[in-house]
């Protein structure tokens, strides 16, 4: 009988992850390998030649600064939902979301400004690229606002608070990397262009 409690005594606890965080960070490492695999593919295009070399618009440095505001509003969030302040965390949700869709309508409007300057989508490589880095870019980040949609419900149901914080972390670790992303992209393409 004291062997089996020796056995149960050496016994190490099993880690594990919560399922939610653990998809999130999969879906993340996905997302890094396709724009990976995209900016990879944009150097080898550029270095062959025939590219054309543009301005970038400039509303895709304030839409930059936008996302950035968007980011920390997030941050914000989760920290009041860890003090429980449900007034300031709904109002952040709110809030990285309104700027998250001003980020989209600000892009929309970059893109028209390419194509006054005459980049097209089709066309120069250079200008397909942008437009599919950016676009790409633009498809993660609405899925972001659904997440966002998500916990901002959550919010409103009080489902949210400091002894559940699960999907307020994962909404915020999703958005400040899809925020990491944008600064990623806005540089790379200010540099290589």
């Amino acid at each position: 009988m004291t062997a089996e409690n020796n056995i149960t005594e050496n016994v190490k606890p099993v880690l594990s992850i919560n399922k939610w965080k653990f998809i999130t960070w999969l879906f993340i490492i996905t997302i890094v390998m396709l724009f990976a695999s995209q900016t990879s593919a944009y150097l080898v295009r550029r270095a062959e030649g025939n590219w054309t070399e543009f301005e970038m618009p400039s509303i895709f440095y304030w839409s930059t600064s936008v996302l950035i505001v968007s980011s920390v509003l997030m941050f914000l969030a989760q920290r009041a939902a860890k003090s429980d302040d449900f007034g300031k965390l709904k109002t952040y949700i709110a809030g990285a979301f309104g700027f998250g869709t001003a980020f989209l309508v600000m892009q929309y409007i970059g893109w028209t400004q390419l194509q006054e300057t005459g980049i097209y989508l089709k066309g120069n490589p250079s200008g397909s690229f942008l437009y599919i880095l950016t676009g790409l870019h633009a498809f993660h980040l609405i899925s972001g606002l659904v997440v966002l949609i998500f916990a901002l419900v959550a919010a409103f149901r009080t489902r949210i608070h400091s002894k559940n914080l699960i999907q307020i972390e994962v909404c915020s670790t999703y958005w400040h990397f899809l925020d990491i992303l944008w600064v990623y992209l806005f540089v790379f393409l200010l540099y290589f262009r």
